[in-house]
C-alpha cells in the first residue's frame, strides 16, 4: 500500500488500503473517537481518545469540549484521592495488621488451637492485602482522572509544568506511569487536533507555538508527542479512505500536509527521526518537501498581503522573521516578494491602461495615467534606497527594482500597452517645451521597469521629441526668432538641447521640411526664380548642407526629368520631334538640374533601352539576328540618344558647315599600339583615322558599368564576326550563301566599341584574339605531325599575312603547337621504353625541356630502367658519379632518392645474380655464368655485400674456377672470392688447375668436371 495518496491529488480505491496497511483498524471507524495505545518503555499498546472536534485555543468557552467534561470519582477513588500517600501506606499497614489481628482471634475462637489462629490470620491477612493492593492500584487512575479534570476545568494557555509534576507527586507516581503518561498523550492529543485548522481554513503561523509551548507544559516526551502526531495523522487517512466525493478528498490531502508542515516545525530538526511519515505512510521525502514547502508559501503570502507601496524597514525586517519561522527557503521567498511588487505594480499600470483605452479619456484622466505612473516611479526608487540601507542583509529577501518578467505584461500581447503607456510618460515630459534632467531619468527607469528594448525605447521617444520639435520649429520660422538669430546651427542646437533630441535626426527633419517644400514647388514641372529663392532661404535657415540639397534636388527633380527622358524615348526614331525637343530642353533647364545630374537620369533609362538590345540579340538564334539586333542599337544610338544628349547639353541640333567632315576616331590611339592597327587587317578597316561624313554617335552614355568585359568583348567579337562573314543565309541541304559583304559595316563597328565602352587596347585585343583562333585553326592542321619544314613554314607565313596576325604572336602559336605534339611523342617513347639516356642526353642538347614535356613517374621509370639495364649489362662496371649525379640531373629527379632506388635494386638483383649464376652453370653455359658473376660484383660496387652463402659449397668453387679462367682483373676475382666465401687454399688449388690444363682454345664444355 502507498500512504502517499495523503499527498497526492487523486484519491485511491479505499477498500484496497484497508486491506493492505497494518495501521489501520479493522471494526468500523468510530465517529467521533479513535483509540491507540503505546509506551515508549515497555512497548506496550494503550488506548487514547483522538476527538474529532477542533475549536480554537483562544476561546476558553471551547475548553470543555477540546478535553471533554470532569469525570466523576467513585466513592472508593474519593475515599482514596482524599490520602495523602503517608496517610495511604499507614493506612495500609493498619489494614493488613488489623486482618492478620482478626484472623488470628478469630481462628484461635473457633479453632481453639494454635494452628487454626494462624490460618485465620494468614486468610483475613491475604484478603486485606488484597484489598491494600485494589486501593493502591487506583491510584494512577485516580492520579489521571485528576490530571484529566485539572486540565479540563483551566485554560491551556495558563498550563504549568509545575502543575503536572505536583499532580503527580500529590498520588505518588510518577509521570512514565502507563496510566498517567496515556492521559497525558490523549490531553495532547486532543489539544493538537484542536489546534489544527479546520477544513477549508488556513494556517495561522502560530499553530507550532501553541504547541510547542503546551507540549513543554504538559512535560510529555518528544517521542510520545511524537506518536501522536503520527496518530492525528492515521486518523485523516482513515477519513480520507471513508470519504466518498473528491472535495472532501482534497481537504482530507490538505489536513494532512498541514499536520506534517506544523509537526516539523514542532519537533525541528529532530521531526526527521521522531516523524517516520516516509515509513508509516510509504510517502517519498520530495512530497514531505512539498508538503513543508507549500504551507509554508501559504503562511508566508498572508503575510505578504499586508505589504504595500509605503513600505518600511520595520516590516521587512518583520517580514524576514517571519520567513525564518515558517522555514521557507531564501530562493521561494526572494521569487514570492518579487511577485508580490509585480502584482502591485500591475495594479497600477492596468488602472493606467484602462484609461488610456477609454473612448471617453479627459484631460483629467491623462494627468491620471501619469500619476499612476509616477507611484510605480516613486515605488521603485523606494525599494532601490531599500536594497542600499545598512540593514537590507535583515531585510526580506528579494528587495530590489521592480521588473514585469514573469506576470502579466510579460509578454508581446501586453507589450503594445507598455510602449503606449511609455509614450505618453514622454508626451507629458515635453509637454513643457523642454525636457527636464529628472525627467530623463525617471523615462530611464520607466524603460527599466517595462523591459523595453533600448532601440524601441528610443524610437518612442525620438517619434514624440519629433513631433515637439517640429511644432517649435515652426513657431521659430514663423514668429522670425530662427531667421533673426545671428548663428542659426547655434540657434538650432540650443533647441536640440533643451529637448535632449539628437542632432542628427534634427538635420533628418531639416531635410524632409526642405523636400517637401520642394515637392509643392515642382508640382507644375519647374521653378520659378522667387521658389528657388525662397528654397535658398530655407536652406540658410534650417542649416541644410549643398550636397544634401543637390541630391534632393536629385531626387525629386530627377524622378519628373526621368519622366521626360522616358517619353522621348519612347517616341523613337520618327517620333523624336520638335515637342520632344522642347520639352527635354524645358525640363532640363526649368527643373535647374546641373549637367551632371541630367546626364545621370538620362544615361540610367539610355542604358536600359541598351540592356534590352543586346538581350535580344543573345536571345537570338543565329549571328546575324544577333548583329542585326546590336546594329539597332548602334541605330538608336545616333538617331535618338545622341539627339537626347544635345537637348540636354543645349547644343544646336545641326551640324555647321565646318563639323560636315568629322573624324571618327573618339579618342587617339596610343603610339604603342600603332603597329598592331596597322597590321591586323580588321583593324586597318576599323582605323579610327578614317574620316565619314555626318554627326558621330555620342559616346558619353556607355555600358562600361553595366556589363563585364568579357560580355563586352564577346558582344563586339559577334558583330566583328558578322563583318568578317557577312549576312549568311541557310538553304536546304545544309547549305549557307552569304548574301552580303560589305565593309561598310566596320563603321557600325567602331560605333557599337564606343556604345560598349571598349577602349582601344580592349579593342585590339578582341582583333588580336579573334586572328589568335583563326591562326591556330589553321596552324594545327598544317602541323598535326609536330614536325616543322620549309614548306610548312611558307604555309604558316602566308597564313600569318593572311589574317594579318603579328609575328611575334604566330611563332608563339607555332611554338605551343610543336611543343605539345612533341610531349605527346616523348611521353609514348618514354612510357614504351624506346628512350635511352643517351637519347635524352641529345634531346636536352637540342634545348628540348624534358621537366615540362615528360611527367616525373615517367622519369623515375626510366631512371629505374637505366639503373637495372647496368646491373644486368654483364660487365661487372658501376660508376657511381654516372649513376648517382649525372642521369638523375639529366632526368631532372630527386639525388636521395635516386640513390635509394639504386640501393633497392642492387640489394634484389645480388641474390637474384647468384642464383642465375648457378642455374647456367648447371646449364654448363660458361658465358652466362660469366655475366652473371660481373653483375654480382657491380650489386655489389653499388651496396657492399656480405659473405654469400649456398647450399652446396662445391658449387660455388666451380663458379669461381669458371670466373678464374676467365683472366679477371685481380680486384675483382679477390672481391668474388669474398663474395663466394671461397678460403685461400681452395683458391690456390684452383689456379693450379688452371695451370695444369691443356692451353688450347678448343675445349670443349664438356671437359669441366662438376
Amino acid at each position: 500500500m502507498n500512504h502517499s495518496i495523503l499527498l497526492t491529488q487523486q484519491p485511491s480505491s479505499p477498500h484496497s488500503t484497508l486491506l493492505l496497511t497494518p495501521f489501520l483498524n479493522p471494526k468500523p471507524l468510530q465517529t467521533l473517537t479513535n483509540f491507540i495505545t503505546f509506551n515508549r518503555r515497555s512497548n506496550r499498546y494503550y488506548r487514547c481518545r483522538v476527538h474529532v472536534v477542533r475549536c480554537s485555543v483562544d476561546q476558553p468557552s471551547a475548553v470543555t469540549d477540546v478535553f471533554g467534561g470532569k469525570k466523576e470519582l467513585t466513592a472508593v477513588q474519593s475515599l482514596v484521592d482524599s490520602m495523602t500517600p503517608a496517610v495511604r501506606l499507614a493506612s495500609s499497614v493498619v489494614i493488613v495488621a488489623g486482618a492478620v489481628a482478626v484472623g488470628y482471634g478469630l481462628g484461635l475462637r473457633i479453632g481453639g488451637n494454635r494452628y487454626a489462629s494462624l490460618g485465620g490470620a494468614v486468610v483475613l491477612g491475604a484478603a486485606g492485602a488484597g484489598t491494600v493492593y485494589a486501593l493502591n492500584s487506583s491510584v494512577p487512575e485516580i492520579a489521571a482522572l485528576s490530571l484529566h479534570n485539572y486540565v479540563a476545568g483551566s485554560d491551556p494557555g495558563d498550563l504549568k509544568k509545575e502543575d503536572i509534576e505536583n499532580i503527580a507527586s500529590r498520588y505518588g507516581v510518577s509521570k512514565q506511569n502507563e496510566a498517567f503518561n496515556k492521559e497525558l498523550c490523549d490531553i495532547y492529543c486532543r489539544y493538537v487536533s484542536s489546534v489544527l485548522p479546520s477544513d477549508g481554513e488556513d494556517l495561522k503561523g502560530d499553530e507550532a507555538d501553541i504547541i510547542i509551548k503546551f507540549k513543554n507544559s504538559l512535560g510529555i516526551d518528544d517521542p510520545d508527542a511524537a506518536a501522536m502526531h503520527m496518530e492525528i495523522g492515521r486518523r485523516i487517512f482513515r477519513q480520507r479512505l471513508e470519504t466518498g466525493d473528491r472535495e472532501a478528498d482534497a481537504q482530507q490531502r490538505r489536513a494532512f500536509q498541514k499536520l506534517i508542515y506544523v509537526s516539523t516545525l514542532v519537533f525541528g530538526g529532530a521531526s526527521g527521526f521522531l516523524l517516520p511519515w516516509k515509513r508509516v505512510f510509504k510517502v517519498t521525502e520530495s512530497q514531505v518537501e512539498v508538503a513543508i514547502r507549500d504551507n509554508a508559501q501559504l503562511l508566508y503570502a498572508s503575510k505578504l498581503k499586508l505589504i504595500g507601496q509605503d513600505i518600511h524597514p520595520e516590516e521587512l525586517i518583520s517580514l524576514r522573521d517571519a520567513q525564518l519561522q515558517c522555514r521557507l527557503s531564501d530562493e521561494l521567498a526572494e521569487d514570492m516578494f518579487r511577485e508580490h511588487i509585480r502584482k502591485l505594480v500591475e495594479a497600477n499600470i492596468s488602472k493606467s491602461v484602462n484609461v488610456l483605452k477609454s473612448r471617453t479619456r479627459t484631460a483629467k484622466d491623462a494627468r491620471l495615467i501619469v500619476d499612476e505612473l509616477d507611484k510605480i516611479l516613486a515605488f521603485n526608487n523606494l525599494l532601490v534606497s531599500l536594497k542600499n540601507h545598512p540593514d537590507a542583509s535583515r531585510f526580506a529577501r528579494g528587495v530590489g527594482p521592480v521588473s514585469l518578467i514573469g506576470g502579466e505584461y510579460d509578454g508581446d500581447r501586453k507589450m503594445d500597452d507598455l510602449k503606449l503607456l511609455y509614450r505618453a510618460y514622454v508626451a507629458d515630459s515635453l509637454s513643457g517645451g523642454r525636457m527636464e534632467k529628472e525627467k530623463l531619468s525617471a523615462l530611464s527607469q520607466l524603460r527599466n521597469i517595462f523591459g523595453l528594448g533600448k532601440r524601441e525605447a528610443e524610437s518612442i521617444a525620438i517619434e514624440v521629441t519629433s513631433k515637439v520639435y517640429r511644432k517649435r520649429l515652426a513657431e521659430s520660422v514663423t514668429g522670425g526668432a530662427l531667421e533673426a538669430a545671428d548663428s542659426k546651427a547655434a540657434f538650432l542646437q540650443n533647441l536640440c538641447e533643451e529637448l535632449h533630441f539628437d542632432p542628427e535626426k534634427a538635420i533628418e527633419i531639416h531635410e524632409a521640411i526642405y523636400r517637401q517644400n520642394l515637392q509643392q514647388y515642382v508640382s507644375d514641372g519647374e521653378l520659378s526664380d522667387d521658389e528657388v529663392k525662397s528654397l535658398e532661404r530655407l536652406q540658410v535657415m534650417l542649416c541644410v548642407p549643398k550636397q544634401t540639397v543637390e541630391k534632393i534636388h536629385e531626387d525629386i527633380c530627377g524622378t519628373l526629368f526621368e519622366k521626360v527622358v522616358k517619353e522621348a524615348i519612347a517616341a523613337g526614331v520618327d517620333g523624336y520631334d520638335v515637342d520632344v525637343k522642347q520639352s527635354v530642353r524645358k525640363a532640363a533647364y526649368g527643373l535647374r538640374l546641373t549637367r551632371g545630374v541630367a546626364m545621370s537620369i538620362a544615361g540610367k533609362a539610355v542604358r536600359k533601352i541598351f540592356i534590352s538590345y543586346i538581350q535580344r540579340s543573345r536571345a537570338s538564334g543565329s549571328r546575324t539576328e544577333a548583329a542585326r539586333e546590336l546594329k539597332k542599337m548602334i541605330a538608336f544610338n545616333n538617331l535618338v540618344v545622341t539627339e537626347l544628349v544635345s537637348d540636354i547639353k543645349g547644343e544646336s541640333p545641326e551640324p555647321t558647315p565646318e563639323d560636315k567632315t568629322i573624324d571618327v576616331e573618339a579618342k587617339p590611339v596610343d603610339e604603342e599600339d600603332n603597329e598592331e592597327w596597322e597590321q591586323l587587317q580588321t583593324l586597318r578597316k576599323v582605323r579610327p583615322a578614317r574620316s565619314s561624313t555626318g554627326r558621330p554617335g555620342q559616346t558619353e552614355i556607355t555600358l562600361k558599368d553595366d556589363l563585364p568585359e568579357r560580355d563586352r568583348a564577346d558582344l563586339y567579337k559577334t558583330y566583328l564576326l558578322y563583318c568578317l562573314t557577312g549576312e549568311v543565309t541557310r538553304v536546304p541541304f545544309g547549305a549557307q550563301i552569304t548574301t552580303k559583304k560589305d565593309d561598310s559595316e566596320y563603321g557600325f563597328l567602331k560605333q557599337l566599341g564606343g556604345i560598349l565602352g571598349l577602349t582601344d587596347k580592349e579593342i585590339v585585343e578582341v582583333h588580336r584574339s579573334l586572328a589568335e583562333q583563326a591562326f591556330t585553326q589553321q596552324a594545327e592542321v598544317i602541323l598535326a605531325d609536330g614536325q616543322l619544314t620549309k614548306a610548312r613554314v611558307a604555309q604558316l607565313n602566308e597564313l600569318q599575312r593572311q589574317v594579318g596576325l603579328p609575328s611575334e604572336y604566330a611563332q608563339k602559336i607555332i611554338k605551343n603547337i610543336t611543343s605539345t605534339k612533341m610531349a605527346a611523342a616523348l611521353e609514348t617513347a618514354v612510357g614504351q621504353g624506346r628512350l635511352s639516356i643517351r637519347e635524352i642526353r641529345e634531346l636536352k642538347g637540342s634545348g628540348i625541356e624534358l621537366d615540362v614535356m615528360v611527367s616525373k613517374s615517367l622519369r623515375q621509370n626510366l631512371f629505374k630502367k637505366t639503373v637495372d639495364d647496368i646491373f644486368s649489362s654483364g660487365t661487372g662496371e658501376f660508376d657511381e658519379v654516372e649513376v648517382y649525379k649525372k642521369i638523375p640531373e639529366d632526368l631532372g629527379i630527386d639525388v636521395d632518392k635516386a640513390r635509394d632506388v639504386v640501393h633497392e635494386l642492387a640489394r634484389t638483383r645480388l641474390s637474384n645474380s647468384l642464383v642465375q649464376a648457378v642455374s647456367l652453370l648447371r646449364q654448363r653455359n660458361t658465358l652466362g655464368v660469366v655475366s652473371s658473376l660481373n653483375d654480382l660484383l657491380a650489386c655489389d660496387k653499388a651496396v657492399p655485400a656480405s659473405p654469400l652463402s649456398w647450399e652446396v659449397p662445391e658449387e660455388l668453387a666451380d663458379l669461381f674456377s669458371i670466373y678464374l679462367k676467365n683472366d679477371p682483373a685481380p680486384e675483382k676475382l679477390s672481391r668474388l672470392q669474398y663474395l663466394l666465401n671461397i678460403n685461400d687454399a681452395t683458391v690456390e688449388a684452383l689456379k693450379e688447375m688452371k695451370d695444369c690444363a691443356e692451353p688450347t682454345s678448343q675445349t670443349s664444355e664438356e671437359e669441366f668436371v662438376f
